[in-house]
C-alpha cells in the first residue's frame, strides 16, 4: 500500500511569501498616500485659478470695485459670487474640508486639516488663497511643518 503524500506549503515557504508581500505593501502603499496629496493640490490650484479669475472678473464689470467675500455673507462667504454667477457653488478647500472664507489679515502659515476657513481673501488685492496650501512652492501643510493659520 501506499502512503498518502502530502501537499500542503511548508513553513518555510509560507514565510517567504509573507515576506514578498510586506515588501511590496511597504513600496505600494506610500504611493497611495502622495496620490491623494498630489490631487488634493492639483484641485486646489486649479480652484485658486478659477476663483482668482472670477473675482477679477468681478471688478472688471463693477468699475474697479472688489467683491465683498465675508464671513458675513451668506454660503459661507460667498454669497455675492454665487448671486451674481461668477461662482456656481461654494468652492470646498479639499485640505481643511471648508468652503467657508475669512479675511486675510496673514497670509503665509497654513492651516492643518479641519480648519474652520477653507480659504482667505485679501480685501486690498482682492487675492483668493487656498488655506493649508501654499501656491508658490505647491506644498500642502502637512508637507512644510506649519501651524494652523487662524482669522
Amino acid at each position: 500500500m501506499r502512503k498518502p503524500r502530502n501537499t500542503g506549503f511548508t513553513l518555510v515557504e509560507i514565510l517567504i511569501v509573507v515576506v514578498i508581500l510586506g515588501i511590496l505593501a511597504a513600496i505600494v502603499v506610500p504611493q497611495f498616500t502622495n496620490a491623494s496629496q498630489q490631487a488634493i493640490k492639483g484641485a486646489l490650484a486649479s480652484q485658486l485659478q478659477t476663483i482668482n479669475s472670477q473675482v477679477e472678473l468681478y471688478r472688471v464689470q463693477n468699475a474697479g470695485t472688489l467683491p465683498t467675500i465675508a464671513a458675513t455673507e451668506p454660503n459661507g462667504g460667498w454669497g455675492i459670487m454665487i448671486t451674481n454667477d461668477f461662482l456656481k457653488d461654494e468652492p470646498n478647500n479639499g485640505y481643511t474640508r471648508s468652503s467657508n472664507v475669512s479675511e486675510a489679515g496673514y497670509v503665509g502659515a497654513p492651516a492643518t486639516d479641519g480648519s474652520a476657513a477653507g480659504w482667505y481673501y485679501q480685501t486690498t488685492t482682492g487675492e483668493v488663497f487656498a488655506n493649508g496650501y501654499n501656491h508658490d512652492t505647491n506644498l500642502l501643510a502637512n508637507e512644510t511643518g506649519y501651524v494652523a493659520l487662524t482669522p
